[in-house]
């Protein structure tokens, strides 16, 4: 066994979380691969408290593999709306259709066919073997980089390709062969729980007495943070079109770009042209303007300039376009809508 995985198995059969809804689902009370899987998807830049509720959600919905793949896209759409990346949900049910197809209906035990399904990484395949089967296989996800990177002093971005090679190599030796699955979650316990961003709680970590970055004072430092990029800002008015009855002009999204195939509101480069896309879609007497806010993206802000068309009639030809739809309230619930379209339209 491993320098750091005796000292803490130890500490995750008294500290850790051993009662998260994917943990124990499947037959004999052990690990549910379909689930794991999922899990590692929806965690993936978010965190467990905010998941929890859209994991037990979604697998109330399509609680098996094969749901998730016979499942329509605006459901699992819908079901992952406000976890935002909504790519990683096209590729969760990409991949469940190739293992309905390829694999019996069953996530792959083996390595290579595993990372070989759309939004599958190493890392991501690696916990399901180790959690779900058992094997032996690393995982090197966000909160073990940060543990490997404090325990070994290693200095350099995470994200760069020699650094990460190297945690990878870590992550690899300090892997046992027994409790595999208890490992894996042990050390995600450990980044999500003791050795956090900002103030560490090094006094309850097991691993402290060997650990680089405590020794050389080193913990507000490692990992080291990434290049700064200015992130550019984008400006967009987006259309609420009304009508008396207070449903609203929904149009499906292409497939390129961001929130791709989700339905959102009808948006505009400015103000003048917002009025004319307004005029194809209905007939409308006046506008008001909202209170603009800015939704953040990972390599992006975008300013959004609501403007309300109320009382809007709309014109017949819409009911020919698959892409555009009036949808009162009660529908919104199981569209896939981007987050922030979807708490604009619930503030009205």
């Amino acid at each position: 066994m491993s320098d750091i995985a005796a000292p803490l198995l130890a500490w995750f059969d008294h500290h850790g979380r051993h009662d998260l809804p994917w943990q124990h689902a499947g037959p004999g009370n052990a690990r549910d691969a379909y689930r794991v899987w999922l899990s590692e998807i929806m965690l993936q830049q978010t965190q467990v408290a905010t998941v929890i509720p859209y994991f037990q959600r979604f697998v109330e919905t399509l609680p098996t593999l094969r749901d998730l793949a016979a499942a329509d896209e605006d459901t699992v759409l819908a079901l992952w709306s406000g976890l935002g990346y909504y790519r990683r949900a096209r590729f969760l049910q990409r991949a469940a259709q190739e293992c309905v197809a390829r694999h019996g209906g069953e996530l792959p035990r083996d390595f290579d066919a595993l990372v070989a399904l759309p939004g599958i990484g190493r890392s991501t395949a690696g916990a399901i073997l180790a959690q779900a089967y058992g094997l032996r296989f690393p995982i090197l996800d966000g909160n073990v980089k940060r543990v490997l990177t404090r325990y070994h002093g290693i200095h350099g971005h995470p994200g760069q390709g020699a650094v990460e090679k190297q945690l990878w190599q870590h992550a690899d030796t300090h892997t046992p062969s027994q409790r595999v699955a208890d490992y894996t979650q042990a050390i995600m316990d450990l980044g999500a729980t003791v050795c956090v961003r900002s103030r560490p709680q090094c006094d309850a970590c097991p691993l402290a007495t060997d650990c680089v970055a405590r020794r050389d004072g080193l913990t507000a430092q490692l990992p080291s943070p990434k290049p700064r990029k200015t992130i550019p800002e984008r400006d967009t008015v987006m259309l609420v079109l009304r009508d008396a009855r207070g449903k609203v002009l929904l149009e499906r999204r292409g497939p390129q770009g961001v929130w791709s195939g989700l339905w959102s509101l009808p948006e505009a480069g400015d103000t003048d042209a917002a009025w004319r896309i307004a005029q194809q879609h209905a007939v409308i007497d006046d506008a008001q303007a909202l209170t603009p806010f800015v939704h953040v993206f990972s390599h992006y802000r975008l300013r959004i300039e609501p403007l309300l068309f109320d009382g809007a009639t709309a014109h017949p030809t819409i009911a020919d376009n698959p892409h555009l739809r009036w949808c009162g309230a009660g529908e919104l619930a199981s569209l896939g809508l981007p987050a922030p379209v979807r708490s604009l339209l619930q503030s009205l």
